[in-house]
């Protein structure tokens, strides 16, 4: 058979995350229809079946769709484990033989919203790091005015040198351009201010190096940038170390529920509220959709040598739609390949 006609597979964690196995189940049912490609759930073959019959009243899975399997694996890895003690001891755990299947060619992406420690250290150990690229980080797509902002690091390097803020920049970079066609996204890099002096010193050092190195490698670096401007739709991509992004990252998730949830309970007061926002609904829709970062799927592991997504660890089975659903795109832009060559023709 021909690579060309080759059907993508996408390998799907079905024992990791807080509503696991039910939402990843469900999640991987709903999204397979609207996907071209199959979608192998990893973990405990009883247990999933299990669910399938009492979701579904099928025996097996592919009786709901062809493009469904199920590869398993005996054991899970749990939050509270050690990373690198989890991913070493644990040979038969869903992620560890997601993280193999993908480095043999058995799956083109993985997902898993697991233990996010175990996930990093397998994909840096297990699959490997692009040759030239310090460290991996994750990169979350949030929505902003008219468009989406790529925040990269979402929490994956708590400490960081000037460079890996560089790299991250250039990584961010390259993925907007061939997934979402931008030929020079603008990035920008979080602070208390604009200014060129302002931050810490990471900060400041980073300021200088993205300034330096912007026209080389291709960067649209567009300065410092305040937290309360990041949305303001003039942004691409959003570069911090992975301790101050996380921290970004978990408030804008908690003002966006605090908005739609203030919004629910102002329109459901009482009931001329509810009969006056009827003429506003689409409006009021259309708001609640644009907030919902569900909507963008999980955050893309940069800087691995094979695809690999993070998806958040309350997902439900929305957010396991879409995020199988941005995975697939992931494999169909090449954006891996894209970055391996432009890091290759720097060493």
């Amino acid at each position: 058979m021909k690579e060309s006609n080759k059907k993508m597979i996408i390998l799907l964690d079905a024992m990791g995350g807080d509503n696991a196995p039910d939402a990843n189940i469900k999640g991987a049912v709903k999204a397979i229809n609207q996907i071209e490609a199959q979608v192998c759930l990893i973990g405990d073959k009883d247990v999933i079946n299990s669910k399938i019959k009492e979701f579904y009243g099928k025996n097996d899975i592919s009786e709901i769709s062809p493009k469904l399997s199920i590869h398993h694996a005996s054991e899970s890895i749990e939050m509270c484990e050690i990373p690198t003690q989890a991913i070493k001891h644990k040979k038969d755990s869903s992620m560890v033989v997601g993280f193999n299947m993908l480095k043999e060619g058995k799956g083109d992406v993985f997902i898993s919203a697991g233990n996010s420690g175990a996930l990093l250290t397998g994909a840096t150990l297990l699959v490997g790091r692009i040759k030239g690229i310090d460290r991996p980080a994750l990169a979350g797509i949030l929505p902003a005015y008219k468009g989406r902002l790529m925040l990269i690091d979402c929490g994956s390097n708590t400490n960081c040198k000037p460079i890996n803020l560089l790299q991250f920049a250039q990584m961010a970079t390259i993925y907007n351009r061939n997934t979402f066609g931008i030929e020079h996204p603008t990035v920008g890099l979080l602070n208390i201010g604009t200014e060129e002096t302002k931050g810490n010193e990471l900060v400041k050092e980073s300021y200088k190096l993205l300034k330096e190195k912007a026209e080389e490698l291709n960067i649209n670096f567009v300065g410092n940038v305040e937290g309360r401007d990041a949305f303001s739709g003039k942004l691409d991509i959003l570069v911090a170390d992975g301790y101050t992004g996380n921290v970004f990252l978990k408030t804008v998730e908690g003002v966006g529920k605090l908005v739609k949830r203030t919004l629910t309970e102002s329109i459901k007061k009482n009931v001329f509220t509810m009969l006056g926002a009827v003429p506003a609904m689409p409006s009021i829709n259309a708001l609640s959709k644009a907030m919902d970062y569900k909507e963008y799927g999980g955050a893309l592991f940069l800087g691995v040598k094979k695809p690999v997504v993070k998806a958040h660890g309350s997902s439900d089975e929305k957010l396991f739609e879409y995020t199988i659903k941005q995975a697939e795109q992931f494999v169909k832009n090449k954006a891996v390949d894209r970055m391996i060559e432009e890091f290759q023709k720097e060493n």
